[in-house]
């Protein structure tokens, strides 16, 4: 999934270990679509090379972000996550503009 927006919060880093013993860190970043309805959407990134990524992005940079999106159920409950993987700010398309001219080489 794709999410374009204006980034309006970076959460700090959260850090712990798992029932496995293995450490973890993760980071929330918080972006406005400008959909009408529910605008901001939280993506969180999992280990040190996407937070990496996220942390090259700052508050109010238009950005790009590609996400996961996956559901679990606990109790007879879903909770969904968003995981990032790919952060970038986003650049306006620009297309090279071509002169018309009536002297074409073909």
């Amino acid at each position: 999934m794709e999410v374009k927006g204006t980034v309006t919060l970076i959460a700090a880093a959260e850090t712990g270990t798992s029932k496995a013993g293995k450490e973890w860190t993760k980071q929330v970043i918080v972006v406005n679509t400008g959909a009408e309805y529910n605008p901001e959407i939280a993506i969180q990134a999992f280990g040190d090379e996407k937070i990496k990524d996220l942390n090259k992005l700052s508050v109010g940079d238009e950005v790009k972000i590609l996400c996961n999106v996956s559901s679990r159920e606990y109790n007879g409950r879903y909770f969904h996550n968003i995981d990032g993987y790919w952060f970038t700010k986003n650049t306006k398309d620009e297309t090279p503009v071509v002169a018309e001219s009536e002297d074409l080489p073909f």
